[in-house]
């Protein structure tokens, strides 16, 4: 299937307390189509996964291959940011108003579009999927268990972790601090040496710091933070939710991915009670593009110039189709 023949459209959708902006991408022909949810990383990310200072493009390139699939999704722009900051009684949101959202408040957003995703006639509502890359990983996985549990509303038919993890963000961030200084320049390294700079305790102390504040957004060395977020993001223990997934799960990290350790694919997998396929892509970043040479984050600005990796496309879109497999029939078609 061609772009051309991706049909996108543009919507609104009512949120907990506005409603969100988003583009649902589905594909040739009458439908109704199973559907996935995608949900981008952290930060001010718009429906396509793209920062002012980055453009990771993720979800986007996410929906076009799913819509080549045979199979309708909906992505949209975090509170605060491109069409989600127009609020309810017609004001605009400053653009720094995404910072005052929590961890919680952006699970409670992606529960919103499962929610319109399942109500549009061109959707199957008894296939639908939640597809979260790092943050939003964690997000769906929340999402996941509470709409299981709640045994009333849209029920997910399977949920994709890209890049995600299985336990509290403050492990995950410690992990990171360990981890980077390795992949930094040799005299950053030295310098790090000789001032004996702990990496590890200096961020743990940070986030002590955090865990202090009580407003929504406060300031790190001065420069301001989602506070609120940050709090709710280093305490929150995915686990607890992984552990109440009874459907499907794919759970797939690059072995190069810097930001989230790889080895999560492992207690992913003991903590899911339902059917779980984990996948180790080779050479692939936590952006999930191949990665040539050490792993480094100095690459991300030259690797999102690169399309996702296919092996990425090729396993989500493989296991989605399997997914679908005895209940409905979708075209055998796979573009990028």
């Amino acid at each position: 299937m061609s772009a051309a023949e991706v049909r996108e459209v543009e919507v609104r959708f009512p949120g907990p307390d506005r409603d969100l902006a988003g583009t649902v991408a589905l594909p040739a022909g009458d439908g109704p189509f199973p559907a996935a949810v995608l949900v981008g990383g952290s930060g001010p990310l718009d429906r396509d996964s793209n920062h002012r200072r980055l453009r990771i493009d993720v979800t986007r390139q996410l929906a076009a291959t799913l819509a080549g699939a045979g199979i309708a999704s909906l992505r949209y722009d975090r509170r605060g940011v491109g069409g989600s900051r127009l609020l309810r009684d017609g004001r605009v949101e400053p653009a720094r108003a995404w910072r005052e959202a929590g961890l919680h408040d952006n699970a409670a957003d992606a529960a919103a579009a499962l929610v319109a995703l399942a109500g549009r006639p061109d959707v199957d509502a008894e296939l639908l999927f939640l597809v979260g890359h790092s943050e939003g990983a964690v997000l769906v996985a929340e999402v996941a268990a509470r709409t299981l549990a709640a045994g009333h509303g849209p029920r997910p038919a399977g949920v994709v972790l890209l890049a995600g993890a299985a336990e509290p963000g403050g492990a995950v961030l410690r992990w990171q601090a360990a981890v980077l200084p390795a992949t930094l320049p040799a005299p950053v390294r030295a310098v790090l040496r000789l001032t004996r700079v702990d990496v590890v305790a200096k961020v743990a102390r940070n986030h002590d710091r955090i865990r202090r504040t009580t407003t929504d957004v406060a300031r790190l060395g001065g420069a301001p933070i989602n506070a609120r977020w940050f709090r709710e993001y280093l305490d929150h223990d995915p686990a607890a939710d992984l552990a109440r997934i009874d459907v499907p799960v794919l759970a797939l990290t690059g072995s190069k991915d810097l930001q989230v350790d790889p080895g999560q694919l492992r207690r992913i997998a003991e903590l899911v009670p339902g059917p779980v396929e984990t996948v180790l892509a080779p050479d692939v970043s936590h952006l999930l593009r191949h990665q040539p040479g050490p792993p480094s984050l100095r690459a991300y600005r030259k690797e999102v110039r690169e399309p996702v990796a296919p092996v990425v496309l090729a396993a989500l879109t493989d296991w989605v189709r399997r997914q679908v497999g005895g209940r409905r029939s979708v075209p055998d078609v796979l573009s990028g």
